[in-house]
């Protein structure tokens, strides 16, 4: 006797949970990225950036750059890791998510408009990683053929 194993129908809720992890991870690699480049200009060229005196978070802008450069880094890392839909890779890119919101806060004065627009991204993918349910996530890496993934569309005269 042998035993068929079969794929548990596929939920719309299924679908937005994994459409959001894969949002955040997309989002998390494109502001780990963001903030690499950004932590290579500050560690290169100084002058670039806006200086505001007597700022209560002063910090040397060389270590400012180092600081972003670390958390892209590791955001770019992390977000590899939600693509599998790893449990780890979540908890962590909520954790990063944080830090560059803190991180990108207290560098406002330097560069502020690209300061808040980051903050921005890392409130989303903070809220799409943190509203969706372990169990309701396909694996992203995973292939599926094409039947699977879409059922064929039918027409007034028929299916196509």
């Amino acid at each position: 006797m042998t035993a068929t194993h079969t794929r548990p129908a596929h939920t719309a809720k299924q679908g937005w949970a994994t459409g959001l992890t894969a949002f955040a991870a997309v989002m998390l690699f494109l502001v780990g990225l963001l903030d690499i480049f950004r932590g290579i200009m500050a560690i290169a060229e100084d002058d670039i950036f806006v200086t505001t005196r007597n700022y209560v978070f002063e910090f040397d802008l060389t270590g400012w750059g180092w600081v972003h450069l670390a958390l892209g880094v590791v955001a770019v890392i992390v977000s590899i890791g939600l693509l599998q839909t790893a449990t780890w890779a979540r908890v962590s890119g909520v954790v990063i998510a944080g830090l560059v919101i803190i991180a990108n806060f207290l560098s406002l004065p330097y560069y502020p408009v690209w300061s808040v627009v980051m903050i921005a991204l890392s409130g989303f993918i903070i809220w799409a990683l943190c509203v969706v349910q372990r169990d309701n996530l396909f694996d992203l890496s995973e292939e599926r053929p094409m039947t699977e993934e879409r059922p064929p569309v039918s027409t007034p005269h028929g299916p196509a």
